[in-house]
């Protein structure tokens, strides 16, 4: 067995399930051994994309994935790829070649070299290792799937040498080990629940950290009786419509106030960060009361708020040790704070003050969101940065976490929605997936439609056209700049579907796009929906 091969061997005995890549002459010792594997293999169109896709498919199934990339241009393809599974928390595993080890650093203009290779993308990865070693590799992608179910995740990568591929390995190699994340003190359980039973305006901020526990949020919420807010990435996590979720509204002023005047907050999972917190950028998000902080990542909880009380634990965890501590909690004065907290009519005090439906500028997408639901209830929702993707992030309401996520978080990266939609189609082929673009944003990886082609998956692509950056556009009118690079003529979706195989329809109504919608499992191919945003908008 050569090193390619225990790799892929490896990743099989980790449940690594999927492998997205571009073969390439530096990467074949790779396919060697994929094609007696059993990984499934999707090629993209660009690295970007395979990155994006693996992206879309661990946060739809809390799975990583592995691309396989080659040296140099490659991965200074996937590295945007990487910079937003990095900004949003995202486990991926990315392995590439890089020359072998006698020619490393020394610039002799070898294909597809580029010095400190591995340096370079460790900026945008939580480790990069070059594996000079064969018989290191089940110790560094140890180390690798340590980070996924015991830390902060994000991208890890692993680069081989081309001598190091297809070197032979000894007999046999070590079972991977069963790895627990961080549990929460008990002392520090203790006077979180004391704090929190005695609040008498306690908030809960939920973050992407609690996806994987959904029932232990729900209960915690319902048993503190206190408002939450979720962030984009955390939404669905208290289901849809739970009276106590106030969803990603907290950068509106009405949710503000809430948060300032909280006695006790307590944030799981959330780095409480600008483009969760403060979506419209003039820095006035506050707490002022007593700071909980629980996160997996211990740098993390002494970033952006400082906390009165830090708790290092694994999301999960601390709720389910908070909610016992509280169960037990003797009958005195705190279940008389309890008794009176009314969260249920504070959180809807606060949303009859931000009257979303009523709001002009997300008055065009109300009737987005209510088809959606009524089309597709289960729907995974990709978007792209977007302007009915940043619209959504405050009206959508999604029946279970990992149904919405997008690139307006963190990084912020175009051309997101469409690969990572993909990602998710083949993370989850049981649920509708529905990817929500912008004219321009989709140009970016226009040819990943043949990848969404090959994958045979009723994805939906919805396009909305408004003839370019819109939202760069209204930026550069509320700031007295001539509309320069956003007025972009958009290509012919039409003629462009036809050429890819995939359906189109084009809608001008809320009415033709449910209609559209529902011929989304006529066929198990892409179906391209375009919605035209000046039609739209007059038919509202």
């Amino acid at each position: 067995m050569t090193c390619a091969q225990q790799l892929v061997a490896l990743l099989e005995a980790y449940g690594v399930d999927t492998a997205f890549g571009i073969p390439g002459v530096h990467t074949i010792e790779l396919y060697r051994a994929l094609g007696t594997s059993g990984l499934a293999h999707i090629t993209p169109r660009h690295e970007q994309g395979a990155g994006f896709m693996a992206d879309g498919y661990a946060r739809a199934s809390g799975k990583p994935a592995a691309c396989f990339i080659i040296s140099g241009p490659g991965m200074t393809n996937i590295a945007t790829a990487m910079g937003q599974a990095l900004a949003d928390s995202v486990p991926m595993l990315v392995i590439s070649s890089v020359n072998q080890r006698a020619s490393l650093g020394r610039g002799q203009g070898r294909l597809h070299e580029m010095p400190h290779q591995g340096e370079t993308l460790s900026g945008v990865s939580v480790f990069s290792h070059t594996l000079h070693e064969p018989t290191a590799l089940p110790e560094v992608l140890a180390r690798a799937f340590a980070v996924f179910a015991s830390a902060r995740p994000g991208p890890v990568h692993i680069e081989i040498p081309l001598d190091v591929m297809a070197t032979p390995m000894p007999e046999g190699s070590p079972s991977p080990a069963h790895v627990f994340p961080p549990a929460p003190a008990p002392e520090a359980l203790a006077l979180a629940a004391d704090w929190l039973a005695n609040a008498e305006r306690p908030l809960v901020l939920l973050g992407g950290g609690t996806v994987a526990a959904p029932e232990a949020a729900q209960a915690l919420v319902e048993r503190l009786d206190a408002p939450a807010f979720t962030t984009i990435n955390a939404k669905g996590v208290l289901g849809q419509d739970h009276p106590l979720d106030l969803g990603a509204t907290i950068s509106l002023p009405a949710a503000r106030r809430l948060a300032a005047e909280a006695d006790v907050v307590l944030a799981l999972g959330t780095e409480i960060g600008e483009t969760d917190y403060d979506l419209v950028f003039d820095g006035g998000f506050r707490l002022d009361g007593r700071l909980i902080r629980v996160d997996i990542d211990p740098q993390q909880l002494g970033r952006n708020q400082a906390a009165d009380l830090a708790m290092l634990a694994e999301a999960g965890q601390a709720m389910r040790g908070l909610f016992s501590q509280l169960s037990q909690q003797p009958a005195d004065a705190s279940v008389q704070h309890a008794s009176a907290r009314n969260g249920a009519d504070r959180a809807d005090e606060v949303r009859g003050a931000l009257a979303l439906a009523d709001d002009q500028e997300l008055a065009p997408y109300v009737p987005l969101y209510a088809t959606l639901r009524a089309a597709l209830p289960d729907a995974i929702v990709v978007g792209d940065s977007t302007g009915p993707v940043y619209a959504g992030n405050f009206l959508a309401s999604m029946p279970a976490p990992r149904r919405w996520f997008n690139a307006a978080t963190g990084f912020g990266t175009l051309g997101y929605g469409l690969p990572a939609a993909l990602g998710a189609a083949t993370a989850r082929p049981d649920l509708p997936v529905v990817a929500l673009v912008g004219d321009g944003g989709l140009q970016f990886v226009l040819g990943e439609l043949g990848t969404a082609r090959d994958l045979g998956r009723p994805v939906a692509v919805v396009i909305w056209n408004n003839d370019g950056y819109d939202e760069i556009r209204r930026y550069m009118s509320l700031s007295d700049i001539p509309h320069l690079g956003v007025d972009l003529a958009a290509p012919d979706f039409r003629a462009l579907a036809e050429a890819y195989a995939c359906r189109y329809l084009s809608v001008t109504d809320p009415a033709s796009l449910h209609d559209a919608l529902g011929r989304l499992d006529d066929a198990a191919s892409p179906l391209i929906i375009e919605v035209d945003a000046a039609a739209w908008a007059a038919s509202l």
